[in-house]
């Protein structure tokens, strides 16, 4: 039997993945800004805008939100930029 994936809060963030938002030119806040990074145990953690309830109605039948979670949006050319540095597997 699989067993269910949860996030590990202990994770620790280990490296940023593609180009950072103000490399970019996503942001003129500084530091508060999309972003996407690799967490210590593999995982991904993407900060982004909490669009969870602008999309609620218009979600496809087989995607739900969690109580627990959040739908994010990060801009394209963010997850362009970080796409070669994704495994594959």
């Amino acid at each position: 039997m699989t067993q269910r994936w949860t996030a590990d809060s202990r994770a620790t963030f280990v490296r940023r993945l593609g180009k950072s938002a103000a490399e970019l030119g996503n942001t003129s806040q500084g530091k508060t800004c999309p972003d996407i990074w690799e967490l210590s145990n593999g995982d991904i953690a993407i900060v982004g805008t909490d669009m969870t309830e602008a999309f609620a109605d218009r979600l496809p039948s087989d995607v739900s939100v969690g109580m627990n979670e959040r739908l994010v949006v990060i801009p394209r050319n963010m997850a362009v930029s970080a796409k070669p540095e994704l495994p594959d597997a």
